[in-house]
């Protein structure tokens, strides 16, 4: 278990029923060590229920600021797709090119290129990558 759930006397007004009775709650989820209680209610199951909701909304809270952080991470590393930024540029008039800007490499067959033969700009870039 994950929890630990202690129960304690309340403080405040209330009389002699809040000093007799350990109707207050306090949560500890131990992984994070995050700690809620409460002890607004009367009684000590609705004291635990309202604990236990504002654990949970604290969890939530990290769970979805972790992804956020993800997102935010994968989307600093993704390029920006602005004029500038290409891989390749194709030039079909008034003559024929093909220039790779990662590797400075050219070629003047075009329609090989646009047939899907690319590897001269794969064998490129792997050659420029083991340097």
């Amino acid at each position: 278990n994950d929890l630990r759930i202690d129960t304690f006397r309340a403080s405040g007004p209330g009389g002699q029923h809040v000093n007799k009775t350990s109707s207050a709650i306090r949560i500890t989820h131990l992984p994070s060590g995050i700690v809620t209680q409460c002890q607004n209610e009367k009684s000590q199951h609705r004291n635990k229920d309202m604990a236990m909701k504002v654990l949970k909304s604290k969890l939530y809270d990290i769970e979805r600021n972790k992804l956020e952080q993800k997102k935010h991470e994968m989307h600093d590393t993704s390029k920006d797709i602005s004029w500038g930024s290409q891989i390749r540029s194709y030039v079909f008039n008034p003559y024929q090119l093909v220039k790779d800007h990662r590797t400075n490499t050219e070629t003047g067959n075009v329609e090989r290129v646009m047939d899907g033969d690319i590897e001269t700009f794969i064998d490129a870039y792997l050659r420029r990558k083991n340097r």
